[in-house]
C-alpha cells in the first residue's frame, strides 16, 4: 500500500530525509515525530454515496472516498456493512484545503495549511470544497464546478496484512522496513509497545513514524506525539545491550 498523507493533518515540522540518513545498527533514536493512523469509518461520513472507482461498481459515500478523514488520507476503510476497502490507484490529483487552495507535504509540513480533500469534486463559488450530503443540501454551498477524478482507484479488502498497535509506517530512507521498533509512549498498549515497521506514507518523511491503530470514536480522537524516544533493530541485526526486553 502507499498511503499518501499521514493520519494527523495539522501543520507539522518534519525533518527531511537525505539519501544517506538510514540508521544500518540497532539504537536508540530521539527527536522522533509519533502519529496514528487507522481504517476510516465510512460512518463517519456524511456525503452522498457514488460509485467507487475500481470496485464494480459497488458504492460509499463521496467523503469516505475523497476527504482527509476518509480512505484517501488513511489508505484502509471500513464500509457501513463493515467491509474492508483501501485505496489502489493515487491518481494525478493532490489535495486542497478546504477553501480549495492546493497544498502538498514538504519538510515543514503542509504548503498552505491542513489537507481537507482530494483536488477533485466540487466547488463553490468561491471556489471552496462543496459536497452533496447524504440526505439533502450541499456542505459548504451549491457546487458550481466539478473537477473529475483522474486515476483514483479503490478495491476490497486491506492492503497490506497490518495489526493494531504493532504496525508502524516510516521513511525507509531512515529506518528500514522490517526493522523491530520500540515506542515507549505504547508500553500500556497490546503488544507493550514493540511494533514492526511495515509500511510506508507520502507525508511520513525523516523521523517521523505512524503507529496503526482501531478508529478513534470521532476523526480528531487520534494522537500525535513529539520529541518521542524510539528503539529500532534494522532486519537482520542483533538488538544490542541496550534494547528494550521485547526486542531482545
Amino acid at each position: 500500500m502507499i498511503r499518501v498523507a499521514a493520519a494527523v493533518v495539522v501543520v507539522l515540522a518534519i525533518a527531511p530525509a537525505s539519501a544517506d540518513a538510514r540508521i544500518k545498527e540497532s539504537r536508540w533514536l530521539k527527536d522522533v515525530l509519533v502519529t496514528e493512523y487507522y481504517p476510516a469509518p465510512e460512518a463517519w461520513s456524511t456525503g452522498e454515496a457514488v460509485r467507487i472507482p475500481g470496485s464494480g461498481g459497488r458504492r460509499g459515500r463521496i467523503d469516505w472516498l475523497y476527504s482527509a478523514w476518509g480512505m484517501s488520507m488513511e489508505g484502509d476503510g471500513v464500509s457501513l456493512s463493515g467491509k474492508r476497502f483501501h485505496i489502489e490507484g493515487l491518481g494525478s490529483q493532490g489535495w486542497v484545503t478546504k477553501s480549495g487552495r492546493k497544498t502538498e507535504v514538504g519538510r515543514h509540513g503542509w504548503s498552505r495549511g491542513s489537507p481537507y480533500w482530494r483536488d477533485v469534486g466540487w466547488r463553490n463559488r468561491r471556489g471552496a470544497v462543496t459536497y452533496r450530503l447524504n440526505k439533502t443540501g450541499w456542505s459548504n454551498g451549491r457546487g458550481v464546478e466539478h473537477i473529475d477524478a483522474s486515476g483514483i482507484t479503490f478495491e476490497r479488502g486491506s492492503s497490506l496484512p497490518l495489526r493494531y498497535w504493532r504496525s508502524v509506517a516510516v521513511d525507509p530512507r531512515v529506518i528500514p522496513l522490517g526493522s523491530r521498533v520500540f515506542v515507549p509512549r505504547y508500553r500500556d498498549r497490546r503488544g507493550g509497545g514493540c511494533m514492526k515497521a511495515q509500511d510506508v506514507g507520502g507525508a511520513i518523511i525523516g523521523k517521523h513514524i505512524d503507529v496503526y491503530r482501531r478508529a478513534p470514536d470521532h476523526p480528531d480522537g487520534s494522537s500525535a506525539y513529539r520529541d518521542e524516544a524510539i528503539y529500532f533493530v534494522p532486519p537482520g541485526e542483533s538488538p544490542g545491550r541496550k534494547a528494550p526486553k521485547c526486542l531482545r
